[in-house]
């Protein structure tokens, strides 16, 4: 694969992690959920992040995942790693056992559960970034990290080494267009993890999006991304009003994630079941989401951009 390929850019689905009823992952379903996203065309997949639940997997089981999800790949797309800890310690350990996954990129949030000054980010990245066998990703999300990244410490990451670019799930877009317009580091990515924000961040000439929302219905994330490359400003802004209808699912109980997987059942290439049993959704919930989906399904049939 040629380096503009690897390049980190375009359309990301972050896939969600199925599992089987006995709680082992559901090696069939991930390589349907997989074959759904890269036959659309997406540009790369993300593993094993908040979507893919990979703060409650073990190590073995990521290894696993990259597995699968390599071999139904190929060589045909970047793959990019979650290693979501607590600490920097427990990252550089996974970093040693996952040096032979194949991924393309690392990607690492803050420090989390105690709180976190702006130097001890710093500091946990530079670790990570001189011992990470791939280039790193800075994944900023605070909802789930409560350690937010604020844009000098951005600047300072992103002239290291080693350092690709950042996923921001912060929602924040003054900070992101704050980095995205004043430092334009050569090789460093800019990609948005906000699905309200996709096409705002094209507009604004940024290099991406990671999605778990794409994982249900990936077709009006592609078509943006090749609507911004040809320049076509009304059609990303169409492709934005379908995704912002498809967002009420997120909207439709407390854990988003939870609604996706139930998504993905639906269209048969997925399991609702989560791996903290009890937030999966229930019946009646299930009931809705099939209500979303048909009403999302039928309007496409008649209404596209």
């Amino acid at each position: 694969m040629s380096d503009q390929r690897k390049k980190l850019h375009g359309i990301i689905p972050a896939i969600v992690t199925p599992i089987k009823e006995t709680g082992e992952l559901d090696a069939d379903l991930l390589k349907k959920q997989a074959d759904y996203l890269i036959h659309a065309g997406v540009n790369g997949l993300f593993l094993c992040g908040g979507t893919g639940e990979g703060a409650y997997l073990r190590t073995e089981e990521k290894q696993e995942i990259c597995r699968q999800i390599k071999s139904a790949a190929g060589n045909d797309m970047f793959l990019c790693m979650a290693m979501i800890r607590s600490n920097t310690r427990a990252v550089l350990e996974e970093i040693d056992q996952m040096k032979d996954c194949g991924a393309d990129y690392i990607v690492a949030t803050p420090p989390y559960y105690h709180a976190a000054s702006q130097e001890d980010i710093l500091e946990h990245y530079k670790q990570i970034a001189a011992k990470a066998f791939a280039p790193v990703i800075i994944y900023n999300i605070p909802s789930a990290t409560h350690n937010p990244i604020e844009p000098d410490t951005i600047g300072r990451l992103a002239g290291l080494k080693n350092i690709a670019g950042i996923k921001d799930s912060s929602g924040n877009f003054m900070n992101f267009t704050r980095g995205l317009f004043e430092r334009k580091e050569e090789g460093f990515a800019w990609i948005q993890g906000e699905d309200y924000l996709c096409g705002a961040t094209l507009l604004a000439g940024g290099d991406g999006i990671v999605s778990g929302l794409s994982n249900v219905r990936v077709e009006p994330y592609v078509e943006m991304y090749r609507a911004f490359l040809e320049g076509d400003s009304e059609k990303i802004k169409a492709c934005q009003v379908r995704i912002n209808r498809l967002y009420r699912l997120i909207h439709l109980i407390g854990n988003g994630n939870a609604a996706i997987k139930a998504a993905t059942e639906y269209y048969g290439r997925g399991s609702r079941r989560m791996q903290q049993r009890s937030m999966s959704i229930s019946n009646e919930q299930m009931t809705e989401v099939q209500r979303i989906l048909e009403d999302y399904d039928c309007d496409l049939r008649t209404v596209r951009p």
